[in-house]
């Protein structure tokens, strides 16, 4: 057996001693010392029996100070009164901590939780659940509750305002197909089940810190806004109008900077709505109400008395151009969250190509008829890959997020269905704001042209359309992605000049299929206006007719995409089948997409 010497190993009091003749186990003290309002165990490292003490409770010690000898002694595991330390987690103060957490989850309150699943709906933590990785999701401010001490007790407080109605924090997403920190996402979501989803003093707070984390981060964000605007009971804070809040302010901030992904069911109004029109993209249930004042903001404003039903329906907001995605319900919501983040968190592996001879035949030779530019774009990308924003709004263009042997691109597509392709002032604008989110988040973008141009008359001059259009031209130009022109077929006047960047050689690559035709009019109308007279000078119709026929004719031959490659205003015409060629060889040469550079916004509408 061999002895032992305890020392103070800092000044200070002791204030608790083993007895001579005590059995103490290793790893616990022998003697205590408080220094500095600390208390501080002097240990021995093996099983040993106290021999002498130097001091006594009360005892004031310098450092280096002798304490106590003791003698080590071989004991069985079971000799001794001392154990080890519980690791189960059972003590008090980690115990109230349990419990305020189950306070706060969905199993403490049944009846409001059975409620929300007979109306169809999740819960928020359900949503949220669904949308992250399994074990991934740290919570910021879960004991938080409502500012209302002064008109409420603690444990009403605890029981029904749980984090404050905003569940927030990190997680990460598709972390099957995005490792690391690809993957990585905040997420926050009102929860209407606590106080209708309001906006409170203390969630507010919370939308700062986030929105701060976020911004040091600089990770993407899904926000599921449900409820209402500010909240009139809360009672314990300074302020007057809660106008300095800086919620709005630091959210706006982050249009650019990061992916924001907004998405809704159920009402959604007043500063819920704001915070979601600040959004990248809209996804929406379908059932769900949007505005920006609710029924008692409405009636308050002397302006009528509405259901919340009538105020901002989906039918409405899908079709103005507002809600970007439409979902079923909750669980396709976060569904289609998850595939839109993936397009701003990386490349993925083995990709599935179509059939690309198939693509021979989705434009039609006869010139004249139309055919569905969507079928082009399901079959010229990866299969299952396309997911098309804003269907509803702006019809005479398509935007779509896309991927090319893995690596995500954004689409734009003139649609001939509609208007023959030509651009109005929602196609406009509705490729200018899908040219920004591009742009702002390193998205190459691929631009398939069938236009006759800016659409004309006095009608859609009416919709500010030189204004409108003009935004094509200014985002266009300004682009630091790359950009690819493919042309369908017709290519003619601003609006073509448009779709490239402002020129035929403004993208990367300009090439056209077979069925392209230039110019700087539609030939019909180049030949009405250029061939006036001679045409009115012929006074048999069927003459007529048959001398503007063989004009067009004529122009086409000259303006044939062929014709125009070979005078090299274009870079080539290719075979279709050949497009996922083209596209593959200038994606892979353009220099990765320098994602520290910040746009100032992405536009809101």
């Amino acid at each position: 057996m061999s002895s032992h010497r305890f020392s103070a190993p800092l000044p200070g009091t002791v204030i608790a001693v083993a007895d001579v003749g005590a059995v103490v186990r290793a790893g616990r003290a022998i003697v205590v010392i408080e220094s500095m309002k600390m208390q501080h165990d002097v240990v021995c490292e093996s099983d040993v029996v106290v021999d002498t003490t130097h001091v006594s409770t009360g005892d004031t010690v310098g450092e280096g100070a002798l304490l106590a000898t003791a003698t080590s002694v071989a004991l069985s595991s079971a000799t001794g009164s001392d154990r080890p330390e519980d690791s189960s987690g059972d003590r008090g103060d980690l115990r109230e901590v349990l419990e305020r957490r189950v306070l706060g989850s969905d199993g403490s309150r049944p009846e409001t939780t059975a409620r929300r699943h007979a109306q169809g709906r999740r819960t928020a933590r359900e949503n949220i659940a669904d949308l992250v990785d399994e074990g991934s999701f740290v919570e910021y401010g879960p004991l938080v509750l409502a500012a209302q001490r002064r008109r409420r007790s603690i444990d009403d407080l605890i029981a029904r305002t749980q984090s404050d109605g905003l569940v927030a924090g990190l997680a990460s997403v598709n972390g099957d197909l995005f490792e690391g920190r690809a993957g990585r996402v905040a997420v926050l979501s009102y929860d209407y089940a606590v106080l209708a989803g309001t906006q409170g003093q203390q969630n507010h707070r919370k939308k700062d810190r986030l929105f701060d984390v976020v911004e040091r981060l600089r990770v993407p964000v899904v926000f599921f806004a449900e409820g209402g605007g500010g909240r009139p009971g809360d009672t314990d804070g300074l302020g007057v109008s809660g106008l300095d809040c800086w919620a709005f302010h630091d959210f706006a901030r982050l249009s650019g900077n990061v992916p924001l992904v907004g998405v809704t069911g159920g009402y959604c109004f007043a500063g819920n709505a704001a915070i979601l029109g600040c959004c990248d993209v809209v996804i929406a249930c379908e059932g769900s109400n949007i505005g920006m004042g609710g029924p008692a903001m409405i009636e308050g404003g002397g302006l009528g008395v509405y259901r919340p039903e009538e105020i901002g329906p989906l039918s409405v907001q899908s079709a103005n151009g507002v809600v970007d995605l439409v979902a079923v319900d909750d669980r396709d919501a976060v569904r289609l969250a998850k595939k839109y983040l993936g397009y701003f968190q990386g490349r993925t592996s083995s990709p599935r190509v179509g059939d690309q001879g198939l693509l021979r035949h989705l434009v039609p030779e006869n010139r004249v008829k139309s055919y569905d530019v969507r079928a082009v774009i399901d079959g010229l990308f990866d299969v299952d890959s396309v997911l098309e924003l804003r269907r509803d709004f702006g019809a005479g263009m398509v935007t779509a997020l896309a991927r090319v042997d893995g690596r995500p691109v954004g689409v734009i597509a003139n649609n001939p269905r509609h208007l023959g392709g030509a651009i109005d002032s929602d196609g406009a604008d509705k490729a200018a704001r899908f040219m920004q989110l591009c742009d702002a988040h390193g998205l190459p973008l691929i631009s398939l042209v069938d236009t006759p141009g800016m659409m004309v008359g006095p009608d859609v001059e009416s919709t500010a359309l030189v204004r409108h259009c003009s935004r094509l031209f200014v985002t266009g130009v300004n682009l630091d992605v790359p950009l690819i022109s493919i042309v369908l077929r017709k290519s003619y006047g601003l609006g073509a000049q448009a779709m490239m960047g402002g020129s035929t050689k403004a993208p990367l690559a300009c090439v056209a299929w077979p069925t392209g035709e230039f110019g700087g009019m539609g030939l019909e109308g180049a030949v009405r206006l250029g061939y006036r007279r001679e045409l009115e000078a012929i006074t048999d119709p069927v003459e007529r007719e048959q001398t503007f026929e063989a004009m067009v004719a004529r122009m086409y031959e000259h303006g044939k995409a062929v014709s125009v490659a070979g005078h090299f205003e274009i870079d080539d015409v290719i075979d279709p089948a050949e497009t996922r060629h083209w596209l593959t060889a200038v994606l892979e040469s353009a220099p990765s997409a320098d994602r520290t550079r910040r746009r100032r916004i992405v536009d809101t509408w």
